[in-house]
């Protein structure tokens, strides 16, 4: 039987025929046509990988071009006291505000000079794995690098704050109580750690000892000594807070005092709620109104000659609303399962639509970015005051939600 091998050719890939091996073990040179049969593979292969990089636009200039203006634009937020030449300041004399960054949006905001875009929603949701001028979103990258325009999104952020997005889309209930559905947390702890561990210490249980100890303990950031009377006797309630683990160092510690171990008590912590602030919307209207009324109060606010409506189970235009829970853009995770009249959001997938109606909750879906768009005037008024007016601030007009009612 005849084997064959292969062996590294003088290119990067391996030449498809270069010995013969015999069944004597002998070997063979490959014939005249194997061996012009393995250069035409090998010319073949390296045209399609130079068309590949042109077609891709990473070679030449242009990916050099991209590079540099990489360089340029980002170098001044990576400066250090090495760098000699950092790029000069990014000032910012024109802000473009919009909802989705599309390329006619981009054509529109560099028409209109702007240093900086705040957009929204995020361009890029997914990481690239490469900037070339193949799809939409990475020509996007490019034009801004280019232009030197920086790009912003505060997307949940903006949702989730006061006087938001779905505070904005509440106004347009009329008047109302609001609170989130979702509240949001702070992001630290008020006396850091996340447990806290508590115990009762006697005159003779070496209490200076122990604190000693605990204070040794890395990640251990609050101790507290109160006096306490049990049982007719003066003793020190002694409170440490510290983070996980840290806690099992000082359990660990605390057990090598069996009496005191028994008496220690563990505590987890809470981070403590943010003021009206987390995603969605509970809100209460101060007088019940019809369907029919709220739905035309909604199409009023965001501009709209059409919306879309799921009356609830038993429910007709005339029924009366006293809660609505909403959510701008997407909201059926935040929504489900909420107890209310209402639903309004700017989509939910057709299942959690049925689950509600099923409930008897009536749903207004107004598209998605319909319910996010028409908080970037507001964010514009805000804005201008905040900054004096010392910027010009710009809306796009070309900006609008890709489904329209036809």
């Amino acid at each position: 039987m005849d084997r064959s091998c292969t062996a590294k050719g003088s290119g990067s890939d391996p030449a498809p025929l270069t010995a013969y091996l015999r069944s004597d073990g002998s070997s063979a040179s490959p014939s005249l046509g194997a061996r012009r049969e393995g250069r035409r593979r090998r010319r073949i292969r390296a045209a399609e990988r130079r068309r590949s990089r042109a077609e891709s636009g990473l070679g030449g200039l242009r990916f050099i071009l991209i590079l540099v203006l990489h360089v340029l634009f980002f170098r001044n937020l990576y400066a250090t006291e090495s760098d000699s030449e950092p790029s000069p300041p990014h000032s910012v004399r024109t802000l473009f505000l919009t909802n989705d960054l599309t390329e006619e949006v981009m054509e529109e905001a560099l028409q209109k000079k702007a240093n900086l875009i705040l957009s929204y929603h995020p361009p890029i949701f997914q990481p690239l794995k490469r900037v070339t001028w193949k799809t939409w979103k990475e020509r996007l990258v490019i034009r801004a690098l280019e232009n030197r325009v920086g790009i912003y999104s505060p997307h949940t952020a903006y949702d989730a704050v006061p006087h938001g997005v779905n505070n904005w889309l509440a106004k347009g209930l009329g008047p109302c109580s609001s609170a989130p559905l979702q509240p949001a947390t702070a992001s630290s702890y008020p006396t850091g750690g996340s447990f806290r561990v508590e115990f009762t210490a006697c005159p003779d249980d070496n209490l200076d000892t122990i604190l000693s100890s605990l204070r040794g303990v890395p990640e251990v950031s609050f101790i507290t000594t109160v006096p306490a009377r049990v049982g007719g006797e003066e003793q020190t309630r002694v409170g440490v807070n510290c983070s996980q683990q840290a806690l099992l160092h000082v359990v660990a510690l605390l057990s090598q005092n069996s009496l005191l171990y028994q008496k220690t008590e563990i505590v987890s912590l809470q981070k403590p709620l943010l003021e009206d602030t987390g995603m969605g919307r509970l809100c209460a209207l101060k007088e019940p109104v019809s369907i029919s009324t709220l739905v035309e109060r909604v199409k009023s606010h965001l501009r709209l000659s059409h919306i879309r409506l799921a009356l609830g189970a038993g429910k007709s235009l005339e029924s009366q609303v006293k809660a609505v829970a909403l959510c701008a853009g997407s909201g059926s995770s935040v929504l489900k399962g909420t107890e209310s009249d209402l639903y309004l959001t700017g989509e939910m997938s057709h299942h959690d639509v049925l689950d509600a109606v099923s409930k008897g909750i009536s749903v207004i879906l107004c598209e998605h970015s319909n319910t996010e768009r028409g908080f970037l005037l507001e964010l514009q008024k805000e804005l201008a005051a905040h900054l004096q007016n010392k910027i010009c601030i710009v809306v796009s007009e070309r900006d609008r939600d890709p489904l329209q009612v036809v």
